[in-house]
């Protein structure tokens, strides 16, 4: 009979909290829905269950009651990425590892044709429990003979614990002793059930299953088949994601870019050809230099679409190898290709438009080889109060076509008016010299010849006051200047500059 093996990480998202923030584990440690004072805890660990808080509390009734409660948010994306990682280890024990798709930190894994790897059922679930808390997890194993028995005991064993049943009678058995609070049933068909008196699984499965689905839903109903074993379920395991990466040892340290170059692409031209042979480009390109120092530089090149050619990816890795400042020579490369599928590209009847696109953002990538990924950056405006923190830099991966300016169709140039990153102090002056020829810059630039305004931002009561009176000053030399008078300090200061 196939033997499985339920391995659970208890609260995995609460494990992965106290991993990014490893000084609270001496606190009462909750993970909360989202970053409010009225969220909701959603994991909460033993300490915190000590000082009476429970999973649906308010964040903010918590801290009431624990006022050394720390609490943050972990994110789907890093729950995911932690199940991710988890699968690939358990792989090392089976090749067919499941995780439990509605709860994370469950999976299963298949006992098929391992008898001759593993000494015994004991030593396979020791292992896999050794490798979980070997990446910095509490983890407990059950091996049995069914999906559910095993999980079901599973819930229901203390931390770190490994059970192995010699026979299907004792899973059964102990699997009927497990209280419904440790299964994943909602708390109100749950409640439901123990004011009924089914306290177990046994008592729950002991009842009719056609009045059970009557009486609680489809859901509960196809629990009770599958705990009952009227319905079965084989494992499903997630295939492994397959990584296009290759390494090689020079032999002796190397500094030479061209050599280096030439190594790279030894290795480039036959990861290309697996990329082809499943249908895919590349998206990507990792490149992991170990010095003869034993330091470690990884570096990455993007090209601007994904793509197949070996020449394209060589030009980027060229360029980042040229800005590389390395302090010893070369002993080992290793090269990944990140896959992508192939998109065929829609072909036109038209002619194509003046400016290229894809030439733009080719030479996008070309920066940020040769500058690195926070050389090509855009404007995104913000909510705030005064001009110079109105927007932040962020990267951009790519250009998009842009729409018609509004003001293009007229045959007027579009005026842009550039800020500069901290207002400059102007020279002090008299107030009278607004009329009489204001050299705001100096002779060089010529005086004043209109100033419009005031246009007034103030505000800035919760942090520091501000009143400020921007005008707009056109000079003689045919400048226009964005200058502001700052109450607060009695002095003008120059914003920016209208071109």
């Amino acid at each position: 009979m196939a033997r499985w093996a339920c391995v659970d990480v208890p609260a995995l998202p609460l494990q992965l909290l106290l991993q990014r923030e490893p000084g609270w584990a001496a606190c009462p440690v909750a993970v909360v829905a989202e970053d409010a004072p009225q969220a909701q805890l959603v994991w909460v660990n033993e300490k915190a269950r000590a000082s009476a808080l429970l999973p649906g509390m308010r964040y903010a009734a918590a801290l009431a009651l624990a006022s050394d409660l720390r609490a943050g948010v972990v994110a789907r994306d890093e729950v995911a990425a932690g199940v991710s990682r988890l699968t690939e280890r358990l792989r090392d024990f089976s090749p067919e590892v499941e995780p439990k798709s509605d709860q994370p930190g469950i999976f299963w894994l298949s006992g098929d044709g391992l008898g001759r790897l593993f000494p015994s059922a004991s030593a396979w679930a020791r292992a896999q429990r050794a490798a979980v808390q070997a990446m910095g997890f509490a983890a407990k194993v059950v091996v049995g003979f069914t999906r559910y028995g095993t999980y079901a005991v599973a819930m229901s064993v203390p931390s770190e614990d490994v059970l192995v049943f010699r026979a299907a009678e004792q899973e059964q058995a102990r699997a009927r002793s497990v209280a419904l609070a440790r299964l994943a049933i909602e708390p109100a068909e749950r409640d439901d059930l123990l004011k009924l008196g089914i306290a177990t699984l046994g008592d729950f499965l002991d009842l009719p299953g056609n009045d059970l689905r009557e009486r609680f839903g489809d859901e509960l109903g196809a629990l009770h088949r599958l705990a009952s074993g009227q319905t079965w379920s084989p494992l499903q395991p997630e295939l492994p994601i397959e990584r296009f990466i290759v390494a090689c040892e020079l032999g002796f340290p190397d500094t030479d870019r061209n050599r280096l170059l030439f190594a790279i692409k030894s290795l480039l031209d036959p990861l290309l050809g697996r990329l082809a042979e499943v249908h895919a480009v590349a998206c990507e390109l990792r490149l992991t230099l170990r010095l003869a120092t034993h330091d470690v530089h990884d570096e990455s090149v993007r090209p601007a679409q994904p793509t197949a050619h070996s020449a394209l990816l060589l030009d980027l890795v060229r360029l980042r190898l040229e800005s590389l400042k390395l302090g010893a020579g070369v002993e080992e490369l290793e090269l990944e290709l990140l896959p992508a599928p192939v998109v065929a590209q829609q072909q036109t009847l038209w002619a194509e438009p003046a400016h290229d696109l894809d030439a733009a953002n080719r030479a996008l990538a070309r920066l940020r080889a040769e500058l690195g990924p926070e050389a090509v950056v855009r404007a995104r405006l913000l909510d705030r109060h005064l001009p110079e923190a109105a927007f932040l830099w962020e990267p951009i991966e790519s250009l998009a076509s842009a729409g018609r300016s509004p003001s293009a169709s007229d045959g007027k140039p579009t005026l842009v008016r550039r800020i500069l990153a901290r207002p400059a102090a102007l020279p002090q002056h008299s107030r009278h010299l607004h009329d009489d020829g204001w050299l705001i810059r100096g002779p060089s630039h010529g005086s004043v010849a209109k100033l419009s305004g005031p246009f007034i931002v103030s505000g800035g009561w919760w942090a520091k006051a501000q009143h400020r009176e921007y005008h707009f000053a056109a000079t003689t030399s045919g400048e226009i200047l964005w200058v502001f008078l700052d109450r607060e300090r009695g002095r003008w200061f120059l914003q920016g500059q209208v071109e």
